[in-house]
């Protein structure tokens, strides 16, 4: 619940700290005293639009905080986790500051944030029910939500929405299988001549890069058989001459004075042993590297026309060439697609065809459900309305059955909440049928019906008892009183009867001196009560009897 409010230099409130406490909460004051400007300056905090006008003459800015109590699990906590803001425990404290150039800037737990933020975190906490204030419930938007809630349909509505999530990803799918199948089978006679390319030409995975390889080899051949010559002739020779013959003539010479020599020569004969070893092993390398140069003369022309085959194949279907057997057994899946994916598409069909039925079965339910409830709801909110002067008036909980094609995740029906103000006229939506006093009577009394429903804790009626006085004003009071039982009610009023019933009772006063005009807010008490009651009986003279009319009500409301 809101628990704090203080303002900064707004229009005529220097400085202002205010402090509120549960049930309900009376505001009073003469017209013109400022009692809209609370109201304002509490809609800043809450993400109200913000103007220049609104900044104090003379001062370089305004700010609004507003604090607040919550209670563990709140939804403001999950919401501000979103935001990456780790909630403080059991409260929360919202700032907005404007500035002479118009522009503001919001804080959430003193950490600067978007207005957006705000605006969002205020739809959380406190509702604003005036005659030209009510976002909320004149929003047909909400209207079903209310509606589930109000019948505890909202476990069954999820439930609702899972279905039409698999309703509609069994559509999807069934969707795309059919564009796919519709595909393949526009291009089957080309897929199928690509293939049979394809297939004669049977490419293999690395075949490009061998080819390249040993075409490279061959397209050099010749240098490389005259170089390899030109290496076995220096190291064989003709038999005398060469690295061989020329080794073998060393190891031969040392041999024949190696035992006179002691031990000095066996590491320079080990070498030689080594050396003839490496000649002899490079010679038949050699060798066998001449071989394979003993190639047919049409080996290089078969690579040749290999080669630029797949190269060829392979710029067609705009790949590389290693890609052709990847495409080949792709273009062949597409092909078996046409055998299967009939069949596929069948059982697809037949999958979606059960989840709507799912979700069609479910919808019908709940709409069966929420006809019952807005029975309930129309005669509860009609046994409402005769007390607050609202006799003539009906109230019609409307559900129109929407196309197929419209069917949503919540269901297949439009709620909207009508009125009729008069016998025999149809209803119509809240906002266009009443007038601005029988408007906030209505939403007082829809307010009341639905106590149970709205996780906002904090109500604020901005002249609710507009327009009307006597018992229907009492009557007006009377609901405030029992919303009160259950939220925290702040509601700025003119009428003594709903000001009687107050738990705290503020009053809003303007002071004006050579300096100004400034307004200001003070708490009263038992005898201050009274006295501003009684001025709301008599006027602006406050008589005996007006004192005793004042605490007769007092006492009435106790």
């Amino acid at each position: 619940m809101l628990v704090s409010l203080s303002i900064r230099n707004v229009v005529l409130i220097e400085r202002l700290d205010l402090e509120f406490a549960a049930g309900l909460t009376v505001l009073t004051g003469e017209t013109g005293a400022g009692k809209s400007i609370l109201l304002d300056s509490l809609g800043l905090a809450l993400g109200a639009r913000a103007e220049s006008g609104l900044l104090r003459h003379g001062a370089e800015q305004a700010s609004v905080t507003a604090a607040f109590a919550l209670a563990a699990g709140h939804p403001v906590q999950t919401l501000l986790r979103e935001q990456d803001i780790e909630p403080e425990e059991g409260a929360l404290m919202l700032r907005r500051v404007l500035g002479a150039d118009g522009r503001s800037r919001a804080f959430v737990n003193d950490q600067p944030a978007s207005v957006g933020l705000l605006r969002s975190l205020g739809d959380l906490l406190v509702e604003v029910q005036g005659q030209f204030e009510q976002r909320g419930l004149l929003d047909a938007a909400g209207h079903r939500g209310l509606l589930d809630a109000f019948a505890g349909l909202e476990a069954r509505v999820e439930g609702l929405r899972g279905r039409h999530r698999a309703w509609r990803a069994a559509a999807e799918t069934e969707a795309a299988a059919r564009d796919e199948l519709d595909a393949v089978r526009r291009d089957e006679s080309y897929l199928r001549h690509a293939l049979e390319e394809l297939d004669a030409l049977a490419a293999e995975p690395g075949e490009e890069e061998r080819l390249a390889e040993e075409r490279a080899f061959l397209m050099h051949a010749e240098k490389l058989a005259e170089a390899l010559q030109s290496a076995t002739d220096q190291l064989a020779g003709d038999g005398r001459r060469g690295a061989a013959a020329a080794l073998a003539g060393a190891q031969r010479s040392l041999e024949r004075v190696v035992d006179k020599a002691g031990q000095r020569l066996e590491g320079v004969l080990g070498a030689l042993d080594r050396a003839a070893a490496e000649l002899s092993e490079a010679e038949s390398l050699l060798s066998a590297v001449a071989a394979d140069l003993e190639f047919e003369p049409r080996r290089l022309e078969a690579i040749d026309e290999r080669f630029f085959a797949l190269k060829d194949l392979a710029r067609k279907h705009g790949c590389a060439a290693g890609e052709l057997p990847r495409l080949q057994q792709s273009l062949r899946e597409r092909l078996a697609a046409i055998d299967s994916g009939s069949e596929r598409l069948e059982a697809l069909t037949r999958a979606t065809a059960e989840a709507e039925r799912a979700y069609r079965s479910e919808a019908e339910a709940v709409g069966a459900e929420r006809r019952k409830a807005a029975a309930r709801l129309d005669a509860a909110l009609n046994r409402e309305l005769p007390p607050l002067k609202l006799e003539r008036a009906r109230f019609v909980t409307g559900l129109e059955p929407l196309p197929p094609a419209d069917w949503g995740p919540a269901g297949a029906e439009r709620v909207a909440f009508t009125v009729s103000t008069n016998p025999g006229a149809p209803p119509g939506p809240l906002g266009k049928i009443a007038s601005g006093g029988e408007l906030s009577r209505f939403l007082l009394a829809l307010k009341v019906v639905l106590a149970g429903v709205s996780p906002v804790e904090s109500l604020v009626f901005d002249e609710v008892d507009s327009g009307i006085g006597g018992a229907t004003a009492a009557a007006v009071g009377e609901r405030l009183a029992r919303l009160a039982a259950e939220r925290q009610i702040l509601v700025v009023t003119h009428s003594p009867q709903v000001a009687a019933l107050g738990r705290s009772h503020w009053v809003v006063l303007k002071e004006t001196d050579r300096a100004g005009a400034r307004t200001l807010v003070a708490p009263l008490d038992a005898a201050g009560r009274t006295e501003e009651v009684a001025r709301m009986l008599s006027g602006a003279r406050v008589t005996e009897e007006a004192r005793r009319a004042a605490e007769k009500l007092m006492a009435g409301a106790a």
